[in-house]
């Protein structure tokens, strides 16, 4: 079964806004784009009530889906456009419908001015339990977002894209999150950013300054770490220019501010289970948060 860009479609501007980008990644990839709307069926008292009969009913499960995908298809000709309905819990049924995908990409309502992600609880649960690849975009996302200013100033999509920024803890780097941040990169024929925080150890948690030559050295060793993990996917990828960014502090403040510049923030969620069941991580939880450029996280072991 070939591999497609999945889609979780309700109707609202912010799935609609995540079916372009995945249209545009797309025709990036190569690959089709399959629009997957969940139709949750509803109790029965409730499913009788006359503001939900049969025409409401048919509008969310044909109607939305249809014209949405022949939308699609006008404004991105060359990318084959597929739809498919399922009934049940929507998070479940997204990650069972992921399995099959190259990534799967949900909507996020933005937060007003200040920019961002609101997950709500199914893009929460759904990002917990799949193994596969998943693409945040807030609503309102443009084309032009992506890419950089124009001469006049202006983001334009005859530009050049902005740059890829991933995310990397260089202690425990894992090869399918590097992998997929080059590959993002390659395909947009743009530099990628990478972006890795570094903290003292434990014992200057209480209230113990650096001293400045202390703090230069960590710097240079965690520097030099990083570009070690980074040297064999420079030469896999010679084409792609590596913008390597060591710096002490949080990652999600560092990973927030490099998203104003960014066409995508890659990031990672390792998979495991807590007492508390599955998450997706602090670092990746704040990113998702208050980004202002799409977010993929990138589940490994």
């Amino acid at each position: 079964m070939p591999r497609t860009i999945t889609v979780g479609l309700d109707g609202s501007s912010e799935s609609r806004a995540a079916a372009e980008w995945a249209a545009r990644e797309a025709e990036l990839r190569g690959l089709p784009v399959k629009l997957v709307q969940v139709w949750e069926p509803l109790p029965e008292p409730t499913a009788q009530a006359p503001l939900l009969g049969a025409e409401t009913h048919q509008h969310w499960t044909e109607r939305i889906p249809r014209e949405s995908a022949e939308g699609l298809r006008l404004r991105h000709p060359g990318v084959e456009v597929t739809t498919e309905q399922l009934t049940g819990r929507p998070a479940e049924a997204l990650v069972d419908a992921a399995e099959d995908a190259e990534l799967l990409v949900l909507g996020s309502r933005g937060l007003g001015g200040i920019g961002g992600f609101l997950v709500g609880s199914v893009g929460h649960a759904v990002l917990a339990h799949t193994r596969r690849p998943v693409v945040l975009v807030r609503a309102g996302e443009q084309a032009a977002d992506e890419h950089e200013m124009d001469p006049a100033g202006i983001p334009s999509t005859a530009a050049a894209f902005r740059p890829v920024v991933l995310g990397l803890d260089a202690a425990g780097p894992d090869d399918t999150l590097i992998g997929f941040a080059f590959e993002a990169a390659a395909r947009r024929a743009v530099p990628l950013r990478v972006v890795h925080a570094w903290n003292p150890p434990p014992y200057y948690a209480y209230g113990m300054a650096l001293e400045p030559a202390v703090e230069r050295e960590m710097a240079r060793g965690d520097a030099v770490v990083l570009s070690e993990v980074l040297r064999p996917w420079r030469q896999k990828y010679p084409d792609v220019e590596v913008v390597e960014q060591s710096r002490y502090g949080s990652p999600s403040l560092l990973l927030v501010d490099a998203s104003r510049e960014a066409s995508l923030v890659v990031v990672g969620r390792r998979i495991r289970r807590s007492a508390a069941g599955a998450h997706i991580g602090t670092v990746t939880h704040a990113v998702l948060h208050h980004s202002t450029a799409p977010v993929a996280v990138v589940a490994h072991d």
